[in-house]
């Protein structure tokens, strides 16, 4: 793929986007490529800003190019807003030349909605059952029309972060012909962790170990792990982080047992004076990770982490995390609204975001720039409220 990689963002003023571009080293600015305008009627219509005395290029301005189409939640505009508006951009990009259009969407939309009422309305691990299928009666396969309508849209591929369905995965890959890039985070958090707890371990903790609170994240928490060893491997620490493997029982709506997996490498007993960090892909109410907290600090955690790709701020999971079973919670912006310190609310004290643009920016780059190496490292930068203890040490220099 050629250099002349563009990106946009998905409304004018996305800091995600604009950071996207910025360590891209793109020239122009997202609000210079693109006139973002509304009709009276209310209807988007973006147009790629050309110039206005060229007569011989007309519907071949893009011509060439890959064109990178950036989209998060964050702003006054909702999801289903800024689906319609990925549409419209994409057409405006084919409709004017461009060779390739590229989703950017570090959390894909409709993911949650990704099954419906018959048996070829999603793939999953599980064996539906009649009640699996009662519970979507009525509705339509959500994430299937949402991957529909990219494709007829005119976008290429698609690229997002930590997406936790098989079924959204499998059909988009099929839907873009394998260019469905879901980016895993493991060798960014296993990246912090060496630097932050591993290197510097806490005060009376006798090394860490790596959670999963369910079968579920197993696999991307073993995944973290392996990266955790990696890193580790030459260093000359005191004890090698350790693997856990939690299992749950679903008894209703909300109530959950946990225990240790008989195939955890680790057992409960493993826990005492030790720093444990859980993971998981999202947290929607954070009960059931509050509750897996609670059972490692009964074990005799020294301190507990919890560590989560998408964090959706509602008053539910900021009530339920501020639970001091929970030491610290690490988190990206692939939500940028978690950046606003009114949105973490009571959590400022004890969460610390991982922003990805630079990650982010050096895929683009291998994929569509012809990079040979990341323009970035580490490819992540550290972002926390000054109320949270480790402010003081990403002030005056975190190695990270």
């Amino acid at each position: 793929m050629s250099s002349d990689l563009i990106v946009v963002g998905c409304v004018s003023d996305d800091p995600f986007a604009i950071d996207v571009a910025h360590f891209l080293r793109q020239r122009w600015e997202i609000s210079d490529l693109v006139a973002y305008k509304q009709f009276a009627n209310s209807e988007f219509c973006p147009r790629f800003i050309s110039d206005e005395q060229d007569f011989e290029h007309i519907g071949n301005g893009l011509r060439g190019r890959a064109v990178a189409i950036v989209s998060t939640c964050c702003g006054e505009h909702a999801r289903n807003s800024r689906a319609m508006r990925n549409f419209l951009l994409a057409r405006a990009a084919k409709d004017n030349g461009a060779e390739r259009v590229v989703l950017v969407e570090p959390d894909l939309y409709y993911s949650a909605q990704d099954r419906g009422p018959r048996p070829e309305h999603g793939e999953v691990r599980f064996q539906r059952t009649v009640r699996d299928y009662k519970k979507f009666d009525g509705q339509p396969f959500s994430s299937r029309l949402y991957a529909d309508l990219l494709a007829a849209s005119g976008v290429d591929e698609v690229i997002t972060v930590h997406n936790h369905s098989i079924s959204v995965q499998r059909l988009f890959d099929r839907q873009f012909n394998g260019r469905f890039f879901n980016l895993s985070p493991a060798g960014l958090y296993a990246h912090y962790l060496t630097q932050n707890e591993v290197l510097r371990p806490h005060p009376d903790s006798k090394g860490l170990l790596v959670c999963a609170p369910d079968k579920g994240a197993a696999p991307f928490v073993e995944e973290v792990f392996a990266e955790l060893r990696a890193q580790t491997g030459r260093l000359l620490i005191g004890q090698a982080p350790g693997l856990l493997l939690m299992t749950k029982e679903r008894s209703g709506e909300r109530q959950v047992a946990i225990e240790a997996s008989p195939d955890s490498p680790h057992a409960l007993a493993d826990v005492a004076e030790r720093d444990v960090v859980v993971f998981d892909d999202m947290v929607r109410t954070g009960s059931t990770i509050v509750q897996c907290c609670r059972l490692l600090k009964e074990a005799g955690a020294n301190r507990v982490l919890f560590v989560v790709t998408h964090f959706y701020s509602s008053d539910e999971v900021k009530e339920n995390l501020s639970d001091p079973a929970i030491d610290e919670i690490i988190t990206t912006n692939t939500l940028p609204t978690i950046l606003n310190r009114d949105m973490q609310g009571r959590l400022r004290r004890k969460m610390l975001v991982l922003k990805i643009e630079k990650w982010i920016a050096n895929v683009l780059h291998r994929e569509y720039q012809d990079g040979k190496a990341p323009l970035h490292r580490p490819p992540y930068s550290v972002d926390v409220s000054s109320k949270n203890p480790r402010w003081r040490d990403i002030r005056t220099g975190d190695p990270t």
